[in-house]
């Protein structure tokens, strides 16, 4: 039944989850219009299964308010175990201006026109924001831990991942974070969330999955540039970057993740590899450019490792060659690395993971990190809890 959320499956990964069990949240989530039908049919083909769903109590729904912890068991790409804990709960779709809900990160229209159909015509939140809360004094993660210290009333896998949930049936007794909160993912779901409110007033709230900043199991991965095109040669831009960087090769046989954490603890660090070379590129004090027009922003932007090494090393290789290049987004260093060594990629950006904390900075000035500043892991499973909105 369940699955990552939609914006993380491709049409192959949809395929392959919809074979599975035709119960699978997919076909509400990215519906199909029947053969020969137009497009806006698929809207309609989801509310109807859904309901279909209901009817046959393929879809459970509790009588009352209730609250769900949510525990989710995994593995880093370095192989240490973690387990986040979160609470389902609904929130305030009100948009961001009353800065209880903060942003970090731009959304697209075509997205959003996408999920407000789909909320139209199923009136529910198939599927869940997830937000982050400070918690400075550890009250929800304490609760969180309370709470799922028994026996889960739900367990489910899902691509590796751990899944145990438990029932709160008396959410009166549970300290809910106050806000501000920030959204980790689910920027798009959110705003879609907040337009169909002010088409339903009644449907003012959002179902949100809530994390602790706390919490020893939250993790962030970095989102290595992997680089396609021809004539992306590094050898040309070595003088231009050495004006901001010291620069210095990889030393045979030493971890390229691990060598980045140790020298990010002191200064922006990025390594930069081709198929001939692996570089490794540390600003130097004092190097940041004044007036660079891509770091024009807030001093909480200027200040992320990834919008200096967006601005100063991934924009440098993308305007050196003649030919249209391809980006795509790696967490795992290892996996960036062979697709220059294997795979036909010119050139690979590994960078340092963004700080939760650099998160709240961003969001608290009321600016937007570059795209893919981070990746949360593990994604909140889609299909475990859904949410009908009254209209």
């Amino acid at each position: 039944m369940i699955a990552p959320p939609y914006d993380v499956i491709d049409p192959a990964e949809r395929a392959r989850y919809a074979a599975l069990d035709p119960d699978n949240i997919v076909h509400v989530m990215l519906p199909e219009a029947p053969p020969g039908r137009p497009e806006e049919e698929r809207y309609r083909v989801a509310a109807q299964l859904l309901s279909t769903w209901r009817a046959r109590a393929v879809l459970a729904r509790d009588p009352r308010p209730v609250l769900y912890v949510l525990a989710q068991d995994f593995t880093l790409p370095t192989g240490e175990r973690l387990t986040r804990r979160g609470v389902f709960a609904a929130v305030a779709a009100e948009g961001y201006e009353p800065r209880r809900i903060r942003p970090h990160e731009h959304t697209h229209a075509g997205p959003k026109a996408d999920r407000l159909a789909l909320m139209q015509a199923t009136r529910t939140n198939i599927e869940s924001i997830f937000l982050l809360a400070p918690d400075a004094d550890r009250t929800l993660a304490n609760a969180l831990a309370r709470a799922s210290d028994a026996k889960p009333d739900a367990l489910a896998e899902l691509n590796g991942v751990g899944i145990r949930l438990w029932i709160v049936r008396d959410p009166s007794r549970f300290p809910l974070p106050p806000s501000p909160l920030y959204i980790a993912d689910g920027h798009h779901r959110y705003e879609t969330a907040s337009a169909y409110a002010l088409e339903n007033p009644a449907a003012d709230r959002v179902l949100a999955l809530i994390v602790s900043a706390r919490d020893s199991g939250l993790a962030v991965l970095p989102t290595h540039r992997v680089i396609f095109g021809p004539d992306r040669d590094l050898e040309r831009l070595l003088p231009r970057w050495r004006e901001w960087f010291d620069i210095q090769p990889l030393a045979v046989g030493r971890d390229p993740a691990a060598t980045l954490a140790t020298l990010g603890r002191e200064r922006t660090a990025c390594i930069v590899a081709d198929r001939g070379r692996t570089l490794v590129l540390q600003l130097k004090p004092g190097a940041l450019p004044d007036r660079l027009p891509s770091l024009v922003q807030s001093q909480a932007v200027r200040d992320l490792d990834v919008a200096r090494v967006e601005s100063l090393v991934v924009k440098e290789v993308l305007a050196a060659g003649t030919s249209t290049p391809i980006v795509r987004y790696v967490p795992n260093a290892k996996d960036a690395l062979d697709m220059v060594r294997h795979g036909g990629a010119a050139v690979a950006v590994l960078l340092n993971p963004t700080k939760v904390e650099q998160v709240f900075a961003v969001a608290d000035a009321g600016d937007v990190m570059p795209p893919k500043s981070t990746y949360f892991i593990p994604k909140v499973p889609s299909g475990l809890v859904l949410r009908p909105l009254t209209v």
